[in-house]
Order: C-alpha cells, then sequence, then structure tokens
C-alpha cells in the first residue's frame, strides 16, 4: 500500500488541507473558509472550535478528493499562524474579547491591542531580547500576554492553558485537551513568539517576573515538553480520527508556524546561501545559518526552529497580500476593474498586468512609476525597522479614476513590497549571512508580474519551487518524519521539495531600481523629519 501524508495549514482566513505522496507531490488539497472578528480597532481575534470544525471539513474533503484509502495515511502534520489560543482547564474555549463571548479565544497574530505592552518589554533591553532582533513586536504572545493580564486580569485567571495556533491544534488531534497532562509544545512557536531560550533550554525567568507573567510556568497544564518540530506528538485520537474519515494508527508531528513551514516546504538540500520568502497577506523572510547571527530589527537567532541542528532569522513585512488588496480597493476604479474581470472570466490581476504590459509597450523605455512611489508601512514596519507606529506614504497621485491609474498606483505598491525584501536582505548580509538568492512560495507564485518586479527590485535570482503548495508540503514533511518515512527533516526537504524554474533579474533594469529604492529609504526618513516639525505642536 502506498503512504500518504496530510498536512494542514490553518491560515488567516482559511483552513487548508493536503494529501501527499512519498515524493513531495499533492495529490489533492482543500480548503475552508474561517472567520475573524473585529471588536475594536486594532483588535483581531478568531475561534478555535470555527477553526477546528473548518479542520474537519477540509481534511474530509481533501481525502475524498484524492482518492486514497482511509488507512493509507501514515501522519499528519500541522501548521498554523502564531495566534495566542485561551483555554479552560476543561479545554473548552475563554473568551479574549471585549465582547465576552467565549467563541472568541485566539488573539491573531495581526492584533496589535498589545504595542504599549510591546514597547514596555523593549525598553527592559533584557539579554533574551538579543535573540529577537532588539525589539519586541506586538504579533509576539508575550506582549498580549501582558496585555490580558492588566486589561482583563479576568479573562487571563480564567485560562488554564495558552497555546499557539499550531501546537493548540496538535493537541486537540491528539486529545490533549481536556486531560490534565500539558499539552505538548513545538521549539518553532516557542522560541520565535514565547522567548524561549531553546539554544540553552530554558525560558528568561527573571523577564516574566519583570514584567509580572512568572504565574504563566506555574499553571501546571502550561509545563508540557517542548518538541523539536517532526517529532512524534502522539496517535491521532480515535474519536478524531472519525471525524477526519480516516483508520489505523496515524502519528501526528509536532507543528510549525505557518510562513516556517513554507520555508521547509521549500527548502531543498542547500538553505544557507538562499532567502525563504513566504508571500501572503503578510510576507515571512527566513534565513537560515549554522552559526548565530544577530540582526537588529529582525527576529532571531532562533534555535532549532527549522532545523534541529541549525539557526534561522526571521524578518517580515506585516501587511503585503492585504496592502495590495488595500491600494485596489481604494481606487475608484476598483468597481470596474471587478465587473472586467467577472466579464472575461480572468483573475483582476490579469487584467491590470495586462495593461501594464500593453502601456510599457507604448512608453518605450520610460519607466511607467518613475514618479509614483509608495512606501509600505499602512501596518508599520516589522523588519528591519521594528517600529509598529509607522505609516505608509503615496507620492505622484492625480485625480485620474481610470483602470490604467489603478495599474499604476498597482505596479508601485509591488515595487514598494518588493523593496521592502531588498532591506530585509541587506541588513540580513550586513550581519552574517550571505543571501544570493531568494526561494518564493505563497499568493505570489500566481503572479508573474509580482515575481518579476521583486526579481529586479532586489536584484537577486529567484528560484521557484516545483510543488506550489509548500506550505503543506511542509507540513507533510514533518508527518513523513514523525512516523519514521523520513530519518529527519533535512532529508525529508531534499527528499520531497524540488527546484521548478528560476527568474533571473534583467539588467536593463537596474539603474531605475537602484534610483527608486533610494527614494523608498528616503521616504522613511522624511516621515521621521514630518514627525519631528510636528512634535512642538500641542
Amino acid at each position: 500500500m502506498n503512504a500518504h501524508y496530510l498536512g494542514i495549514d490553518v491560515g488567516s482566513a482559511s483552513v487548508r488541507a493536503g494529501v501527499f505522496d512519498g515524493t513531495g507531490r499533492c495529490l489533492a488539497q482543500a480548503a475552508r473558509p474561517i472567520a475573524q472578528f473585529r471588536p475594536e480597532t486594532d483588535f483581531v481575534e478568531q475561534s478555535s472550535d470555527d477553526i477546528w470544525q473548518a479542520c474537519v471539513a477540509a481534511v474530509r474533503g481533501a481525502v475524498t478528493e484524492a482518492g486514497v484509502s482511509a488507512d493509507s495515511v501514515r501522519a499528519i502534520g500541522f501548521d498554523a499562524t502564531c495566534s495566542l489560543v485561551a483555554l479552560g482547564a476543561d479545554g473548552k474555549p475563554v473568551s479574549v474579547s471585549p465582547t465576552d463571548d467565549d467563541t472568541q479565544n485566539i488573539v491573531m497574530w495581526m492584533d496589535h491591542r498589545a504595542t504599549a505592552e510591546a514597547r514596555e518589554i523593549t525598553a527592559t533591553r533584557h539579554e533574551a531580547l538579543r535573540y529577537i532582533g532588539g525589539q519586541v513586536s506586538p504579533e509576539l504572545e508575550l506582549p498580549k500576554l501582558l496585555w490580558l493580564a492588566r486589561h482583563r486580569p479576568d479573562q487571563y485567571e480564567r485560562a488554564a492553558i495558552f497555546l499557539d495556533l499550531a501546537d493548540y491544534m496538535t493537541a486537540r488531534a491528539v486529545g490533549g485537551l481536556g486531560g490534565e497532562a500539558a499539552p505538548t509544545k513545538s521549539v518553532c512557536t516557542q522560541v520565535c513568539k514565547w522567548l524561549y531560550l531553546a539554544h540553552e533550554g530554558r525560558w528568561p525567568t527573571d523577564l516574566l517576573q519583570q514584567l509580572g507573567l512568572e504565574s504563566l510556568l506555574d499553571k501546571p497544564r502550561m509545563t508540557g515538553p517542548i518538541r523539536a518540530p517532526g517529532a512524534p506528538a502522539g496517535r491521532l485520537a480515535p474519536e478524531v480520527a472519525e471525524a477526519f474519515g480516516l483508520t489505523g494508527e496515524i502519528t501526528v508531528a509536532t507543528g510549525l508556524i505557518d510562513a516556517h513551514a513554507g520555508a521547509l516546504g521549500m527548502l531543498g538540500g542547500a538553505p544557507e546561501a538562499s532567502l525563504a520568502v513566504i508571500a501572503g497577506t503578510s510576507t515571512c523572510h527566513i534565513a537560515f545559518s549554522h552559526e548565530p547571527c544577530f540582526v537588529p530589527g529582525v527576529w532571531g537567532p532562533y534555535w532549532g526552529a527549522v532545523l534541529p541542528d541549525g539557526w534561522i532569522n526571521e524578518g517580515g513585512q506585516s501587511a503585503v497580500g492585504a496592502l495590495i488588496d488595500h491600494v485596489l480597493r481604494d481606487h475608484a476604479a476598483h468597481g470596474a476593474l471587478m465587473a472586467a474581470a467577472e466579464a472575461q472570466g480572468v483573475s483582476h490581476f490579469d487584467i491590470l498586468n495586462a495593461r501594464l504590459d500593453a502601456m510599457e509597450a507604448e512608453a518605450g523605455d520610460a519607466p511607467l512609476t518613475r514618479d509614483i512611489h509608495v512606501l509600505d508601512y499602512h501596518h508599520g514596519n516589522r523588519s528591519p525597522l521594528a517600529d509598529a507606529s509607522l505609516t505608509g506614504v503615496f507620492t505622484g497621485l492625480t485625480l485620474a479614476e481610470n483602470i490604467d491609474d489603478l495599474a499604476l498606483r498597482y505596479l508601485a505598491t509591488l515595487q514598494a513590497v518588493s523593496y521592502g525584501t531588498r532591506h530585509i536582505v541587506e541588513a540580513l548580509n550586513e550581519h552574517g549571512h550571505a543571501v544570493n538568492r531568494l526561494r518564493l512560495c505563497g499568493g505570489i507564485l500566481k503572479n508573474e508580474r509580482w515575481l518579476a518586479e521583486t526579481a529586479d527590485a532586489t536584484g537577486l535570482p529567484i528560484e521557484l519551487p516545483a510543488e506550489t503548495e509548500t506550505v503543506l508540503l511542509g507540513s507533510a514533511m514533518l508527518a513523513a518524519t514523525a512516523c519514521g518515512d523520513q530519518p529527519d527533516l533535512r532529508t525529508a526537504a531534499a527528499a520531497m521539495s524540488s527546484t521548478d524554474r528560476v527568474i533571473e533579474p534583467r539588467a536593463e533594469r537596474r539603474a531605475f531600481h537602484e534610483a527608486k529604492y533610494r527614494v523608498y529609504r528616503a521616504i522613511h526618513a522624511d516621515q521621521l523629519a514630518y514627525r519631528e516639525i510636528m512634535a512642538g505642536i500641542d
């Protein structure tokens, strides 16, 4: 009987499940939407029960579509966004919402309610902060927990368990939430989002005491084992197997954060010279190294967060796909664009890219966005400036309301988010890395224009994976390793992933992007200068 592996990805807007064979080929996948709740400005919440129900439906859909037998699935791996799940002693949801609705028990990664707490933790200058680039983002779990402890101590005390979402999914799959045992947690989630010092095997307890969060380690259900990604977390619980429509002894792997699963899924055999870029709603940049690299404003170095024998640094952009969508929706021609796409039966991005091709043919050598510039900090800057207070900027706007004008704004936005990646690469290479190529996955793979602009803007070749569902593949690699069919994650990555094609930067575009990147960096400096000018006004 052929062996199959199930990868399950909990993203921001959906749960996806994919069935893979031993070569890393995706036989089928299915997705189900999940809800978001925004009760106040900067608050973004979800429901663990809603996510689990979507997971069950996605798994059944993928297994059915793949046409594999119910007993051929050897193991399951989970990845998820780095969102905070609150549960009671009985494993049931506990509210983290101003609505006090217990179904809203997840503080999403993009929730920025804890910006002040993040600044406060940064101000401690604790030694542990060296391992997150010296700056604490409100997207990490400790600021969120500190916010709950201070602003909603009733909710904080009611919760017996706080888990990263990937660890919640794993624990629920093995039936480990309702009993007395503390759930297993992943090295990935704990070092990347909780400040666990995996290379030393300890928590920064003095920092937790300084923040008044030492009670976290006193909660019995918070003291479970911390295991490497791909290590067995347990067997799939019988009631879960029944819900999934699976039979047999199925291993559940210790999981990963979603971006890290994407990095694993396109790792290949030589990760240390490449930067894994996982581009979707936001973008994550993961660089591998044999030795720790301390990069200001870039998270890490994290030991064992993806591979058990190496370090990573993690950069990111908080709004990329989300920003592109926002720019399109914000334009007067958005309705006309969507109507044209529907009438032609194509994506609205196809319409925009076709218009740009035609406009470039008409313009000759004149760059279309010479005078249109964007600073893509609409949701702050995660890396390498690590400043959530920064805001976005557009220059060169006119009163035009047609699709061509929208196409130009779209192109300028693609270039801006590409410069954000370039800025991160520069920071990495200035502090010990030697990134000389990009490996990309995520929604960007569906957009040839975006891919070309990224190669040109960064000046780096882009390697595209043969299997486009790299996040799901990364979780399937966890599964194959956990059940013993692959001896370790490095071997799994080499055996189950490969490169499809390479996009080279165009030399004739270099001078344009060098100049435009200087403008990009100057706009940030100008924004700080404007703040200084206005600082004296009461």
